[in-house]
């Protein structure tokens, strides 16, 4: 669980642009992930799904689709939500 800090950064920008944008629910999120070390481990795309997840509990949509992109680079870029 040592990439829950991204992954609050990531569902916080979430909810941010979801209430931004009228969005009730959010049923789709789109992210390009780098190579990023956290706590001396890359955070790989499975732990951030599953993060997001546990955090969206009980505001994403219970079937939720999150596309996680690997991309280069060291760093995270939230690409688009939906609802």
């Amino acid at each position: 669980m040592h990439d829950i800090h991204v992954a609050n950064k990531v569902y916080n920008l979430v909810m941010e642009n979801a209430k931004n944008n009228g969005l009730e629910v959010v049923k789709k999120i789109e992210i390009d992930l780098g190579s990023i070390i956290e706590h001396g481990a890359d955070i790989t795309a499975e732990n951030l799904d599953f993060n997001l997840k546990m955090l969206g509990e009980t505001t994403f949509d219970k079937n939720i689709e999150i596309k996680i992109n690997r991309v280069d680079g060291n760093d995270w870029k939230l690409v688009s939500i939906s609802g």
